[in-house]
């Protein structure tokens, strides 16, 4: 079946939302512009947007429309030659608006499953449920005759045991799409031995298409994004749990978050990107991963009691932050949790010790926005290094500290075979959560 075969009949699990949402808007643009070429005139495009949420469908419709209109506006000029056949067609408002319908005509919602019982190709992007995601591909593989391929947005789920607890024979594969989708360059691509090349060469045209950076990444639970990013989350936590012994527990958070953010140069502090990612959804991946990580242990207590709590996280539906470890406002964190109480202490009553306690930031180390607009980082990040570590500062010492663990972590998802090499590691971390620098360096 070659590749616009394949892409004819889609379906998206879980296509309302966060992750689902962009890769449906992605897909059915590309489907789309395979549609609108001169070879593949009247042939049909299906894109099934599966959902559980009847309401959830209705706002994913309007997403993607605000979306196509954004995405046409941008290639207005190249779409005119798409559209030079159509001679009514003659502001760019008329082009915009065709470009949409066209999209728009790609797109079926529906919350009934058995949609996807006729597609190819199955994007699936549910929740990070194991069980969940074998008893779909289960219903579908056993209902659709087209030997279909299920792309598995999965973060840490390893995917052999989908493949194997599913019975889909190797037509599964990993295309881990980064949060946004419509927006980050990243995927990782994990693959089992048992995938067809021809599958596999597809997954690596499609992301292209996409103009997507692929990394590949071995099938070991979290795989290199997840296996980097649980174990720093977990770092961080155990460091401001060791700090709570000379200052509140609230104080630690907001000293560590600072220092990865400001001393670090990170476009978020460790504890506004678990907020970011979601408590409850980190738990959740620590414990898919804990199985499959002999003699290492992937655990928090205090995630545990926070999410019992109820603080978990995580974004509203308009994509602004909900409270975590921080409380935000406007998108800015100004409080911190107290586990004890279980209310925020607002930053202004304690900052400006913190910040005395930490120390100055050297004056070499730029900001995270400022460093990844230099060309020639190393000129600035060498110094800006030396300086943290000649420094006797407590925030200099953490930074240190955690600069090095995280370059431990990095090394080490290459020699458990995550990684296929330092490099990869270093993408998906300077691209997949947007670091100036990558963590295997020769700073320090």
């Amino acid at each position: 079946m070659e590749y616009i075969q394949r892409i004819q009949k889609v379906s998206v699990l879980g296509a309302a939302g966060k992750m689902g949402s962009g890769i449906l808007l992605l897909t059915a643009i590309e489907m789309a512009d395979q549609m609108l070429k001169p070879e593949n005139q009247g042939q049909s495009f299906v894109l099934n947007a599966i959902d559980t949420s009847d309401e959830g469908l209705v706002g994913l419709v309007k997403y993607i429309r605000l979306q196509v209109i954004k995405a046409a506006e941008k290639k207005v000029v190249s779409l005119r030659k798409v559209y030079s056949d159509k001679k009514a067609l003659i502001e760019n408002s008329d082009i915009i608006d065709a470009y949409v319908q066209d999209v728009m005509s790609v797109v079926r919602t529906t919350t009934r499953i058995e949609a996807a019982y006729d597609s190819t190709l199955i994007f699936e992007a549910v929740s990070e449920n194991q069980a969940l995601k074998e008893k779909l591909f289960r219903m579908i593989n056993e209902n659709n005759n087209s030997q279909p391929w299920f792309f598995t947005n999965t973060s840490s789920v390893p995917i052999g045991g989908l493949n194997k607890n599913a019975s889909l024979g190797g037509r599964i594969l990993g295309f881990h799409f980064y949060n946004p989708p419509a927006v980050q360059k990243l995927v990782e691509l994990i693959t089992i031995d048992e995938n067809p090349i021809e599958m596999v060469e597809f997954a690596n045209k499609y992301a292209s298409n996409l103009r997507k950076t692929v990394v590949p990444s071995n099938d070991i639970a979290g795989f290199i994004g997840n296996g980097h990013f649980m174990r720093d989350a977990l770092f961080g936590i155990s460091e401001a749990e060791r700090l709570s012994d000379e200052m509140p527990l609230y104080e630690a958070i907001y000293c560590i978050d600072r220092v990865t953010r400001d001393f670090l140069s990170r476009p978020m502090g460790i504890f506004q990107l678990i907020d970011y990612v979601g408590l409850d959804v980190v738990q959740f991946i620590l414990r898919v991963m804990q199985p499959h990580m002999q003699g290492e242990k992937l655990h928090s207590s205090l995630l545990d009691e926070l999410v019992l709590k109820g603080v978990k996280g995580g974004q509203f539906s308009d994509g602004s932050q909900k409270n975590g470890f921080l409380k935000y406002e406007k998108g800015k964190p100004v409080a911190v949790i107290d586990n004890i109480t279980g209310s925020y202490v607002d930053i202004n009553t304690f900052n400006e010790s913190a910040d005395h306690w930490l120390g100055a930031i050297p004056a070499e180390v730029l900001p995270w926005k400022s460093l990844v607009k230099v060309a020639d980082k190393d000129k600035i990040l060498e110094p800006a290094f030396k300086a943290l570590q000649v420094s006797s500062l407590k925030g200099c010492e953490l930074a240190v500290a955690y600069a090095l663990n995280s370059r431990e972590t990095a090394r080490k998802l290459v020699s458990d075979g995550v990684a296929h090499n330092e490099k990869d590691v270093n993408t998906v971390l300077l691209t997949g959560f947007f670091h100036a620098y990558g963590p295997i360096n020769d700073y320090l």
